[in-house]
């Protein structure tokens, strides 16, 4: 229903991959809560977090609530069906109608 962009918060996965959000879950040890915005994508934040000196979300190991907020993690925009871009079947059939033209030009040219 939601596609879920990573923010520069999130990090990276293995290889460099972006990450899930289940993934990110596993990883940090932190639930993801969902912020349901009218104006503008959703979000989902992770609480009681600090970002580390890569500018990553990560626990927050304090026990005082020092420097901990609320990091959002992925934007989360309405899903939606793509048209698809490439149809094998259309360019075939043009190609296909456009052959025996292509055979007659040159034909036509070959004998002159």
């Amino acid at each position: 229903m939601w596609l879920a962009i990573p923010t520069e918060a999130a990090g990276r996965g293995l290889r460099g991959a972006k990450l899930t959000p289940g993934e990110w879950e596993r990883r940090r040890g932190l639930r993801l809560r969902f912020v349901y915005r009218r104006r503008g994508p959703s979000l989902l934040v992770a609480d009681r977090a600090r970002i580390n000196t890569r500018g990553q979300a990560v626990a927050s190991r304090s026990k005082t609530g020092r420097n901990q907020f609320t990091a959002p993690i992925f934007l989360l925009v309405p899903q939606v069906k793509l048209p698809k871009r490439l149809d094998l079947d259309r360019d075939a059939e043009r190609a296909h109608d456009s052959v025996p033209g292509l055979i007659v030009a040159n034909w036509v040219e070959g004998r002159i």
